[in-house]
């Protein structure tokens, strides 16, 4: 059966103490808080910097039993290297720590910048590099350089699945070759509202369905209407369902995705700068369950 998580993005937001957060909860304490409402939330410093492993071995023990995180993928591969000459710095990020997540480690997101347009030859090389599973993921950590000062545990762990996800912030993947490159490559392509700020396309690549609400109306801080919320659960149960929706939004290919009876679904709330990405997760939750 599809699994369906909804969760925010990030925890550690100042704002949210005292609204979100109870009043007086130490701040090492907000993600054990924040894991016990959620069932997911997706790892963004990670984005900035490799982070240390026992970081990555706090946020395991921290988290209840059937808990995953999305983690964010390094912005220097994304942003500044480009996808050029990453197989190092992917090394690297794998090393860091991130695979001690084990059976807690979701889909990993890679998030490009606006000005980075579609280019098929590099993406396709890039997608090729992407591990599929903890082993290999394993093998390639092994491959880092001296430019990681702190190593997680290496060691061999039960082989897990590994998931993709791509949010893409340029007009030019708009673009049928762009839908069918990730679907042979069984990589998701993030659904992502943004204010109308980016594309918003709604082509289902993979077998999971991403999704990434940024605020509808001001990016990062405007909340959702109860209309906008049930909207997006109608749109979720046909995703769970492996239907396409009725009215599904814009989509860069005519193609319908492979059949399926069913996708998961991980839906992460950015809108934090008002603290309305809690209290929106948890509603359309609640619409989900109801």
């Amino acid at each position: 059966m599809a699994k369906v998580r909804i969760g925010i993005s990030g925890w550690r937001y100042p704002p949210w103490r005292g609204k979100f957060y109870p009043e007086n909860l130490p701040q090492r304490l907000e993600l054990h808080y924040a894991s016990r409402q959620f069932d997911t939330i997706e790892i963004n410093g990670s984005f900035y910097s490799l982070q240390h492993p026992d970081s990555w071995r706090r946020w395991y023990r921290d988290t209840p039993r059937g808990f995953v995180f999305a983690v964010k993928a390094p912005r220097f591969i994304t942003h500044i290297r480009r996808l050029r000459e990453v197989e190092t710095p992917l090394a690297n990020f794998l090393a860091s720590g991130v695979l001690e997540l084990r059976e807690k480690l979701g889909p990993v997101l890679w998030q490009f910048p606006p000005s980075l347009k579609y280019d098929h030859e590099l993406f396709d090389a890039f997608l090729s590099l992407l591990p599929r599973d903890s082993e290999t993921a394993l093998s390639l950590a092994k491959r880092h350089d001296s430019h990681i000062r702190h190593v997680g545990d290496l060691s061999r762990d039960r082989n897990r699945r590994l998931r993709h996800a791509i949010e893409i912030r340029h007009e030019s993947f708009e673009d049928p070759a762009f839908i069918r490159l990730l679907r042979r490559h069984r990589v998701g392509l993030v659904v992502s509202d943004a204010a109308s700020k980016w594309p918003k396309l709604q082509d289902v690549t993979g077998g999971f369905v991403y999704m990434r609400l940024h605020g509808d109306k001001v990016l990062y801080a405007s909340g959702y209407t109860d209309a906008a919320l049930g909207d997006w659960a109608r749109r979720i149960r046909a995703w769970m369902k492996g239907k396409q929706p009725r009215g599904a939004g814009n989509r860069a290919s005519r193609q319908p995705p492979p059949a399926r009876k069913s996708r998961d679904i991980y839906c992460y709330f950015d809108n934090d700068a008002k603290v309305k990405a809690p209290f929106d997760a948890m509603r359309l939750r609640a619409r989900l369950q109801s």
